[in-house]
């Protein structure tokens, strides 16, 4: 089992930037593939970004790709969202995830956190 934890998120300015972080507890952290979703006002939560145990392999959705980078440490149990050239639509809870299954993790992971708000004002 895993817990999450966010951080990292607030108010910037479009065209800004971010780095949100996830620190996870658990000895099995390098064993899972690990995810960003977002849920904006009145949206259904939506796919942000994945990466793969190893972090060799990474996906991202259309609307991010090329502006958000995900990364992680697995010697600090940490998954990190670097967002930079930030947009108003940007705005939302964002929420770390976790699961054995990459493809899972995508889509519909085992473990959430308790998400963290990104603000982006025009």
């Amino acid at each position: 089992q895993v817990q999450l934890v966010e951080s990292g998120g607030g108010l910037v300015q479009a065209g800004g930037s971010l780095r949100l972080s996830c620190a996870a507890s658990g000895r099995t952290f390098s064993s899972y593939a690990m995810g960003w979703f977002r849920q904006a006002p009145g949206k259904e939560r939506e796919f942000v970004a994945a990466i793969t145990w190893s972090g060799g392999s990474t996906y991202y959705a259309d609307s991010v790709k090329g502006r958000f980078t995900i990364s992680r440490d697995n010697a600090k149990n940490t998954v990190y969202l670097q967002m930079n050239s930030l947009k108003p639509e940007d705005t939302a809870v964002y929420y770390c995830a976790a699961d054995l299954s990459p493809a899972q993790a995508m889509g519909a992971p085992g473990y959430w956190g308790q998400g963290t708000q990104v603000t982006v004002s025009s």
